[in-house]
C-alpha cells in the first residue's frame, strides 16, 4: 500500500478533496494519533505534531481539569476527538477538548454525533505549528462556545458570539475569574519547573483567586 511521509511539524495540503475521501482517510489514519486532519469545504490539511505542540496542549488540558476539580464542576474530556459536520463540510481534531456545562448530555457516551450531541464547551488550540486553514472558522461552524488559543508565546480566550464569530475576551466564559494574562504567567513556568510542581502552584493560585480554603504555597 502506498504511503505518504510528512516530516515532524510539517503539513500537507490537498485541494478538491470530497467529503467521502476525507472520511475514508479518517478511517485509514485512525491509528495514527500523531497526525491531525483538518477539512474545510474541499481543502484537506494533514499535519504531523511536534513534542512541543503536544506538551503545551497537555499542560493546558491539565489546568482545565484542576479548575473543574477545585471549583466542583463536572467535566468530560474528549481529547483530540474528530468532530465533523457533513452538512457544513468541515471537520477537525482539537488538541484537547472538554464538556463542562453540557457534561451530563455526553456522560457515558462512546461516540459523539454533532447532529444530536452538543459540541465540546471548550477546545484548546495550540498554534506552535501554523495551520494553512482557518481552524477558528471551523470551530465556529461546529458551534464550539470557547477556544483557548496558544501560540507558544501568547494565550487568548475566544468566545463564540451571537453572529457566529469569536470575540477575544480577557477572561474565560466558563471560568470568569480566570484571565488569559494570569494563566500565561503560570503557563510559562513550564520551562522552569517539572509538571507536577507547576500544577501544584496552579492549584494554589486557583484557591487564592476564588477565596477557597485548601493548599498553601
Amino acid at each position: 500500500m502506498a504511503t505518504v511521509s510528512i516530516p515532524v511539524g510539517q503539513r500537507l495540503v490537498l485541494h478538491n478533496v470530497d467529503w467521502k475521501t476525507y472520511t475514508r482517510l479518517l478511517r485509514a489514519l485512525d491509528e495514527r494519533p500523531s497526525l491531525r486532519l483538518t477539512y474545510d469545504r474541499g481543502t484537506l490539511q494533514i499535519m504531523t505534531l511536534t513534542f512541543g505542540h503536544e506538551s503545551w496542549g497537555s499542560i493546558l488540558g491539565l489546568m482545565v481539569v484542576v479548575l473543574t476539580e477545585e471549583l466542583g464542576l463536572p467535566i468530560a474530556s474528549g481529547g483530540s476527538t474528530t468532530f465533523r459536520r457533513k452538512r457544513r463540510r468541515r471537520g477537525l481534531e482539537p488538541d484537547e477538548c472538554f464538556w463542562i456545562t453540557h457534561e451530563a448530555q455526553v456522560r457515558g457516551k462512546l461516540r459523539i454525533d454533532l447532529r444530536t450531541d452538543p459540541p465540546p464547551d471548550l477546545a484548546i488550540e495550540v498554534d506552535v505549528t501554523a495551520s494553512s486553514l482557518n481552524r477558528m472558522g471551523i470551530y465556529a461552524a461546529l458551534g464550539v462556545p470557547e477556544v483557548w488559543r496558544f501560540d507558544g508565546q501568547s494565550l487568548s480566550f475566544h468566545i463564540l458570539n451571537a453572529t457566529g464569530g469569536y470575540d477575544v475576551r480577557p477572561n474565560s466564559g466558563l471560568f470568569p475569574n480566570v484571565s488569559s494574562a494570569d494563566l500565561l504567567r503560570l503557563l510559562v513556568l513550564r520551562g522552569q519547573v517539572e509538571q507536577n510542581a507547576l500544577l501544584r502552584q496552579f492549584r494554589v493560585w486557583v484557591h487564592q483567586i476564588h477565596g477557597l480554603a485548601g493548599p498553601t504555597p
